[in-house]
């Protein structure tokens, strides 16, 4: 038996084997692959409800000029902190992204330590309100609102 790992596709393969009749009423179906992230800042359903509530609550919800400003600063017991405002103003180098109808936009700086995160937001009995789940922390302190890389 040949246990080599062949680089052929699952098309070839399938080509190339005989075929065997299936029963009636069956089919064959490829499986989807999974998307891959495509470098962006995104937000759960239950971070853009808690949003779009907080945008309304400022006047804000009507004035397609504003956006979602999240950011990284120093600070914290980790090293660094996340940042979240509403702001109206792009700057040159900002990065700018849409998830879900929501425009976030981060410094380019700030990019780099957000690069595929989600912001979340949890409003359980242990709620912690926002947060990022961020897969480029290599580890965060305790209430969460600050991380290291």
């Amino acid at each position: 038996m040949n246990s080599s790992v062949s680089n052929k596709s699952v098309e070839t393969v399938l080509e190339e084997c005989p075929q065997v009749p299936l029963p009636e009423g069956v089919e064959v179906v490829m499986a989807e692959q999974p998307k891959p992230l495509e470098n962006a800042i995104y937000i759960s359903d239950k971070a853009k409800a808690k949003v779009i509530n907080l945008m309304q609550d400022a006047g804000l919800v009507d004035d397609a000029s504003y956006f979602l400003r999240v950011g990284v600063v120093g600070g914290g017991c980790s090293g660094l902190s996340y940042k979240m405002d509403f702001d109206n103003e792009q700057k040159p180098m900002d990065q700018a992204f849409e998830d879900k109808g929501v425009r976030i936009v981060t410094d380019l700086k700030s990019f780099l330590y957000l690069v595929n995160t989600e912001l979340e937001f949890s409003d359980g009995l242990n709620g912690k309100g926002f947060y990022f789940n961020n897969p480029n922390a290599s580890r965060s302190c305790g209430c969460g609102e600050s991380f290291s890389v």
